[in-house]
């Protein structure tokens, strides 16, 4: 496992050892101890994985949960997303910033987005299949999305014209009201 930082310091690209040959390929993509001693360097236990599939266009998110926050290791399994990463802890030193990268089920990369960030992603391919390790629940009641658009983050999407959103997602604030 290479483990790659960004920008923000919390929020780190994975890339997992993939091994191949005429077979096919074989690779790990969770390691508890390994996760814990190289990229959170602290206890960390995930609760419930989900998996998501996408047309190309769809633009989900930018979500977060106001209660039983979530860490999230995301990953696609099929197809391409633009992955964004929204730091929304007030008292840090890089609020509002934001990381994007391009996760494929080519470049098998991987994207730990800690408690206190908001995330969301844009299919780039045909389609997408989208799943992610919580360390919480979901909690419907406390989720809330940013605008995608949001001019104070200014977020660099991939994208020609206007996105598909789901109504909530449509109805997203502004990171100044949080």
């Amino acid at each position: 496992m290479k483990v790659i930082d960004t920008e923000i310091v919390d929020v780190k690209i994975i890339e997992p050892t993939k091994f191949g040959d005429e077979r096919g390929f074989f690779m790990e993509t969770w390691n508890q101890k390994q996760f814990e001693s190289l990229v959170t360097k602290k206890p960390t236990q995930f609760v419930q994985d989900n998996h998501s599939k996408s047309k190309q266009g769809i633009l989900r998110g930018l979500h977060f949960q106001r209660e039983n926050t979530q860490g999230k290791l995301v990953r696609v399994i099929s197809g391409e997303v633009f992955d964004v990463a929204v730091d929304i802890r007030k008292n840090s030193a890089t609020f509002g910033k934001w990381v994007g990268i391009y996760l494929s089920a080519e470049n098998n990369r991987q994207l730990w987005v800690p408690e206190g960030f908001a995330h969301g992603f844009y299919v780039t391919s045909e389609e997408a299949e989208f799943v992610y390790k919580c360390t919480n629940y979901y909690h419907p009641e406390s989720e809330v999305s940013i605008a995608w658009n949001d001019k104070v983050l200014d977020i660099k999407w991939p994208i020609s014209g206007s996105p598909l959103l789901s109504e909530k997602d449509s109805n997203g604030i502004e990171i100044n009201s949080l």
